[in-house]
């Protein structure tokens, strides 16, 4: 088994419920979602980034890892095009270098994240709104389907658990409460860790009040929500 990986490099998670930490960032290469607003596009073909055997790629991993570092983030491009590269690389870093796994996923596929459930401890799920451009309208359903279907997955599994969401001026309020009360119907809000809300930065930016309506849509049914930029790119770090 061989996998294509973009980086590998530890930086301050800028991002999420865990901002702030030390982490070891392992950038696999290729994505099957077209965000506009992604900031990685040099990690979205899979021949872009660098083959490895699982060895060779475990050995890069443990000579990256810092003191002090706090979890492992599969990151990309999409980790679960390469879902059982992630699997092997996943379980090396929780069992063998004793770091939490963290997983970073658009969660396109929900039998592939549950290929690699196992060996993560925390899950971020990122719903795509449809203003992201991600995919074409008429596979978006099945996207939200996977989606929802991994946040599932990962709360039966006890995992540690978070939502994202990514804002543009183009985000509509209706949408987004509509996706909450998806979300946290039922008991499902003691369950979840956290509910990002970050806006996107240089195009289509939003403005203070639309951030603020996106807030209050979910706020009606979680009150753990928060909205947070990318504060690596404040800080001018990768």
């Amino acid at each position: 088994m061989r996998v294509s990986i973009s980086e590998v490099f530890t930086s301050i998670e800028g991002e999420g419920i865990y901002l702030g930490t030390k982490t070891l960032f392992i950038r696999l290469a290729g994505c099957p979602l077209r965000c506009f607003y992604c900031d990685t596009p040099y990690a979205l073909s899979i021949g872009n980034g660098t083959y490895y055997s699982i060895d060779e790629a475990k050995t890069i991993i443990a000579r990256k890892v810092e003191r002090g570092t706090f979890k492992a983030n599969f990151t990309g491009g999409e980790p679960l095009l390469q879902h059982e590269a992630v699997r092997e690389l996943a379980r090396y870093v929780r069992d063998e270098l004793l770091l939490k796994t963290y997983l970073e996923s658009s969660c396109y596929d929900a039998s592939r994240f549950l290929h690699v459930l196992p060996y993560i401890d925390i899950c971020k799920i990122e719903f795509k709104l449809k203003d992201s451009n991600a995919i074409d309208d008429k596979h978006y359903t099945r996207l939200l389907e996977n989606e929802m279907l991994c946040l599932r997955h990962a709360i039966a599994s006890r995992k540690v658990t978070y939502i994202k969401v990514v804002l543009s001026s183009l985000s509509k309020r209706e949408e987004v409460e509509e996706l909450a009360r998806m979300i946290f119907e039922g008991d499902t809000s003691k369950a979840i860790d956290g509910f990002v809300l970050q806006p996107v930065n240089g195009v289509n930016e939003p403005t203070l009040e639309h951030m603020l309506a996106m807030y209050d849509a979910v706020h009606q049914y979680y009150p753990n929500v928060r909205i947070i930029p990318q504060m690596h790119k404040v800080m001018g770090i990768p």
